[in-house]
């Protein structure tokens, strides 16, 4: 009987030590609709070309989702939403229309490679295209300008033009 007890007590301690890992969020992309509008600027999402992001956040539901890879810079990079992001993802413009992404070619925004300062136009001027793949971006970067960059160097201060 003793040992009973005694296994009762420890079982949730033996719990305690198992392998977390089944325990960690898997996120994936959420489809962007028709009447989606971006969580910084407020417009129609799909209305205009580009490719658009979504940030997943710490122990929040909703998912906001912007118009461009800007937008989606522009609120990621402030320092009291980064330390609340768990994911991010953009479009893979060199596998969807840039005129209309489609869902299907979302991507980890952090693995992205991104063209910045392009001729290319998306929702409110220049585009931060984004890429799944380094030599897409550099193939687009040579048929419509601008520098290659990882993700990490996307800063606030780059795309305030400093």
């Amino acid at each position: 009987m003793k040992k009973l007890i005694c296994l009762l007590f420890l079982l949730p301690f033996l719990n305690a030590c198992s392998d977390s890992s089944a325990d960690a969020t898997q996120y994936t992309a959420q489809a962007i609709h028709d009447h989606d509008r971006c969580h910084l600027c407020g417009m129609m999402i799909t209305k205009y070309p580009g490719p658009k992001g979504q940030v997943h956040l710490k122990g929040q539901t909703q998912v906001p989702k912007f118009c461009s890879t800007r937008d989606m810079f522009n609120f990621a990079l402030q320092s009291e939403n980064k330390r609340q992001i768990e994911a991010l993802f953009v479009h893979d413009a060199g596998a969807t229309d840039w005129q209309k992404p489609t869902d299907d070619a979302f991507v980890d925004a952090k693995t992205a490679w991104y063209v910045y300062g392009t001729s290319k136009k998306a929702v409110m001027g220049p585009a931060v295209a984004s890429f799944k793949q380094q030599a897409d971006a550099t193939k687009f970067a040579e048929e419509f300008g601008g520098a290659v960059l990882a993700y990490d160097k996307i800063t606030i201060a780059l795309l305030a033009g400093e």
